[in-house]
């Protein structure tokens, strides 16, 4: 028997909105999961690749059990003013109710058109953004971290952090009252990964000294698969958040790559220029740092902002990690392949200069009336979009920062951070299953020398 859809319902923007969420689904398994897996130290590939998919399934069990309530529920009234706006009220988004009717986002209400699909999609669509979250974050502190402090820590740290994020800049919580936006996570994802994973790192300390010295990938190939399921995963990424099948998706698409072509050619430039060659990993790096860095900007600024975006996105990066690494404070912290650089400042760069870039006229191809979707930036005419920029940027950074800090050492009472010495010079030999190593080093290793961790 067939069941009529609901009024409400547009095919089309259900059918975006589910395939959009499952482009960023396989950024995380397998896209993150093969580049980490390729571009660690041989002994690591394996663990590396599994911390990746723990933090996808568990996430999902956390986001719908109490998650998505906490980013995009009804606000818990802790007290008056601004601290009415911090944080949902924590629930499950299990009923039918909630899986069938109309999405909705309770403190947006007014703001922006009424969705045209059901509850399902919204929270499916806003799942895979909070999955792949930590595992970026997992990028700072490969080679050394304790599974049964992952265990521990991905399920904590996505509901004290990563919800919290999700409701202050887009459901409806303080700092997008201010008037701060971020397009589709250059802030909430990519600035809370890089910022937890540096952190987490520091508390969890070094690797051994023989890994931070000779750490090359162990298949380059495998790793460059993975970064282009990122790439072609970001359509998803930035394509949905417009939340309908309009003329704002295609730009955003378009201006993804458009960025991404970009920081992938100035990494590439600086290294040539840098070193005499080119290097794949290098290629990498800049490629993610394009994604990162149009994240926050992609439906706000035109093709020109996009370009500037990836350059200065890939630049900047590509000097801290090159130039600066060896100056407090990044040469006390080991962050295993660099998510302070490549997410942290990349986000960072494209939420500050959405800020800057950001064109009005941009909003005209929302296909809605709502002059609060609009967004003006600096050179633009609107100074305050880039100072409530900043004013987010510092919020979502000292509060990650502070919150990773105290739930890891809450943890540290429980369970044990860090492996120890021996069982790290063994790496996976001594963490995954006999029957799983010898199958993998069947398999001739790929040599890599020379090239750096991305």
């Amino acid at each position: 028997m067939l069941v009529p859809g609901a009024s409400y319902l547009n095919p089309g923007d259900n059918a975006w909105q589910l395939t959009a969420a499952t482009f960023v689904g396989l950024q995380t398994i397998p896209g993150l999961a093969i580049l980490y897996g390729g571009v660690v130290k041989k002994k690591w590939a394996l663990n590396s690749s599994m911390m990746v998919v723990y933090a996808f399934s568990v996430v999902l069990l956390v986001w719908m059990l109490w998650g998505f309530q906490i980013g995009f529920g009804s606000p818990l009234h802790l007290a008056s003013g601004i601290f009415a706006k911090l944080v949902g009220i924590p629930g499950a988004s299990l009923s039918s109710a909630s899986l069938l009717g109309r999405a909705n986002i309770p403190l947006l209400d007014g703001s922006m058109p009424a969705f045209k699909f059901p509850g399902a999609s919204l929270i499916y669509f806003q799942f895979v953004f909070a999955a792949i979250t930590p595992a970026i974050l997992a990028g700072g502190v490969l080679g050394r971290m304790h599974w049964k402090a992952w265990l521990l820590f991905v399920p904590i740290w996505s509901t004290c952090v990563y919800s919290v994020n999700a409701f202050l800049l887009w459901g409806g919580g303080w700092l997008v009252q201010l008037g701060a936006v971020d397009f589709s996570g250059g802030y909430v994802i990519h600035v809370a990964a890089g910022v937890s994973g540096f952190v987490a790192a520091a508390v969890i300390g070094p690797r051994l000294a023989a890994d931070r010295k000779h750490f090359n990938p162990n298949n380059l190939l495998m790793a460059l698969a993975g970064a282009g399921i990122l790439w072609l995963g970001w359509n998803g990424f930035n394509g949905g958040d417009p939340y309908f099948a309009n003329a704002d998706a295609a730009a955003a698409v378009l201006n993804t790559n458009l960025a991404t072509a970009a920081a992938l050619i100035s990494w590439l430039f600086l290294d040539l220029f840098s070193d005499g060659r080119p290097n794949l990993v290098g290629m990498i790096n800049g490629m993610v740092c394009g994604l990162v860095a149009i994240t926050p900007a992609a439906g706000y600024v035109n093709g020109w902002g996009a370009i500037i975006v990836g350059v200065l996105g890939s630049a900047i990066p590509w000097y801290t990690m090159n130039r600066a690494s060896h100056r407090w404070p990044f040469n006390r912290v080991d962050d295993t392949l660099g998510v302070i650089h490549t997410h942290a400042f990349a986000g960072a760069i494209g939420g500050l200069l959405t800020g800057l870039l950001a064109d009005p006229a941009m909003s005209e191809y929302l296909g809605v009336k709502q002059p609060s979707i609009g967004v003006t930036g600096l050179f633009y005419g609107n100074p305050h979009q880039f100072l409530v920029q900043l004013e987010a940027l510092v919020v979502i950074a000292g509060y990650d920062a502070l919150a990773t800090w105290l739930i890891l050492r809450f943890i540290k009472l429980i369970v044990p951070l860090r492996y120890p010495d021996e069982v790290l010079a063994l790496g996976d030999r001594a963490i995954v299953s006999d029957s799983e190593i010898a199958t993998y080093e069947s398999e001739p290793p790929v040599s890599s020398h020379g090239i750096s961790s991305v």
